[in-house]
């Protein structure tokens, strides 16, 4: 065999090797980056699931108040208000981990409604009978335990997510990241003055 005929053969087969190890490099790394994409929704589906539970509870808490305290219109206006922008106007799914700017909109939305519950359950504090029934202290130990759920959920969300957003922007994973598709996804960040659930006990 001539040197020349050797000398292709061994080309050939390092350009084989090369581009053989890069699908493979490529493959690994999309596969890698679906898996992490996956599990940010994952974790988001659990903040939704808390942020639900929460719209669950407030008719029933709202309507337990309403019976002890007619006369605070404007406290139940507020927390119909906030509702309906945190969950009703907003459909929480995981096209908002796409879009910034509705991302925003929807922790706003929830700040607001946190604020509005914060307002209403302090309005209790003038209605001992209230503070008494036994049915608003259930609804209060569910409204409790839920706040804290959603601030454990949201953690594991950031956590989840700065994992996803490290690896898409690490060399040369960037390029693959870029070339389909995957974004880095937004955080959940603490609102001014909202470093801790909401109080909901007495």
């Amino acid at each position: 065999m001539k040197n020349g005929t050797k000398s292709l053969i061994i080309v050939i087969g390092v350009i084989a090797v090369l581009i053989i190890g890069s699908c493979s490099f490529y493959s690994n790394s999309y596969n890698s980056m679906v898996s992490q994409d996956e599990a940010v929704k994952s974790a988001w589906s659990q903040v939704e699931n808390q942020y639900q539970r929460r719209l669950d509870l407030i008719p029933n808490l709202v309507s337990t108040v309403k019976g002890y305290a007619e006369h605070e219109s404007s406290v139940f206006t507020d927390v119909a208000e906030a509702r309906a922008s945190a969950g009703g106007v907003m459909e929480m799914s995981s096209d908002l981990l796409d879009d910034p700017e509705a991302f925003e909109r929807f922790q706003k939305a929830q700040a607001s409604l946190s604020g509005a519950l914060t307002r209403l359950l302090s309005v209790t504090e003038n209605y001992p009978e209230l503070k008494a029934n036994e049915q608003f202290l259930t609804l209060q130990d569910q409204l409790e335990g839920t706040e804290n759920r959603i601030s454990t959920e949201r953690k594991r969300f950031n956590e989840t997510v700065q994992s996803y957003n490290t690896y898409i922007r690490m060399f040369p994973k960037n390029i693959i990241a870029n070339m389909s598709g995957f974004r880095q996804k937004e955080y959940f960040e603490s609102q001014e003055g909202a470093d801790s659930a909401p109080k909901v006990e007495f």
